[in-house]
């Protein structure tokens, strides 16, 4: 099994660590029973596909995916998060009894509810400290999701859109390396920037707050500024961080635009401040360099 395992990683790797991995591996699995010794296989040929696509911890992409994965959960939580909200608030204004409507609820809604609550309670597990166990529940509420939106669009908001920008949701969390997974800043930046995504659109939802949401850019908002402030912070050039920021709010991104309606530019126009974001990163970054 291990040499069909170690042909999975390119040829000059193999040929300066090859025999090392293959002394490691069966030194390390000698006496583990068999399941174990199926896991520790199977994780030595991700790391093998994570060399062989540039995406180990090493490389650019390895640590570009390292930022994303957190921020993607956060923004998978912001976006279900309003759904179970509003569901929520939609219960609560309905003049009809609550168990009347719970009564008659379609199994397919309560299907899609209890995906957006495993989504919402894996990032908040993963982002709590707890990453591989919040990362299996927030990805089995994308991938339940997703399939909703494609079985059953008109269930889904949004429909094979929303399907797509789950299914890169799941992509950039499990791409991101076992050894560069997000530490205690990481996750608190993210998780911040959820509740201060998530909680003012709930309020305006409202009506207790004098600023409307419509367009559903605020959520963006705050991931371009968290961007743009991790650069400053890295005294980086933005151009990975806010990069990384453009990927995990994706979802957000989409669902503003399926509820633009007509003022679907004005939208486009507002979520151009992810790029200058990324350039006022860049110039303060150099200001700062030169000082």
């Amino acid at each position: 099994m291990i040499d069909r395992v170690l042909r999975l990683y390119p040829a000059d790797y193999r040929s300066a660590y090859g025999e090392e991995i293959v002394d490691v591996h069966r030194e390390m699995t000698a006496d583990m029973p068999r399941a174990a010794r199926m896991r520790a296989d199977a994780d030595l040929a991700a790391h093998a596909l994570r060399v062989r696509l540039r995406l180990d911890s090493a490389s650019r992409g390895g640590r570009f995916l390292a930022l994303v994965a957190p921020f993607a959960l956060a923004a998978a939580a912001v976006d279900n998060g309003l759904v179970l909200t509003r569901w929520y608030a939609g219960l609560v204004i309905s003049p009809a009894p609550a168990w009347l409507q719970l009564s008659h609820t379609d199994p397919a809604d309560v299907l899609h509810l209890l995906f957006s609550l495993a989504v919402c309670v894996g990032a908040i597990v993963a982002l709590a400290g707890r990453w591989a166990l919040g990362v299996a529940a927030a990805v089995c509420g994308l991938l339940g999701t997703a399939a909703q939106g494609i079985v059953d669009a008109p269930l889904v908001q949004g429909g094979w859109m929303t399907s797509a920008t789950a299914l890169l949701t799941v992509a950039g969390v499990l791409a991101c390396p076992v050894d560069r997974r997000p530490g205690k800043g990481l996750s608190a930046a993210a998780a911040a920037v959820a509740g201060v995504g998530w909680f003012p659109v709930v309020v305006a939802d409202t009506g207790a707050f004098g600023v409307t949401t419509d367009y559903g850019v605020w959520p963006v908002l705050v991931l371009a500024v968290a961007g743009a402030a991790l650069a400053l912070r890295r005294q980086a050039s933005g151009t990975r961080e806010i990069g990384a920021v453009a990927v995990a709010s994706a979802p957000l991104a989409v669902a503003a635009l399926i509820g633009a309606g007509p003022d679907l530019w004005l939208l486009v126009g507002m979520l151009l401040v992810l790029p200058l974001a990324a350039a006022l990163g860049t110039c303060a970054v150099a200001v700062r360099r030169r000082r």
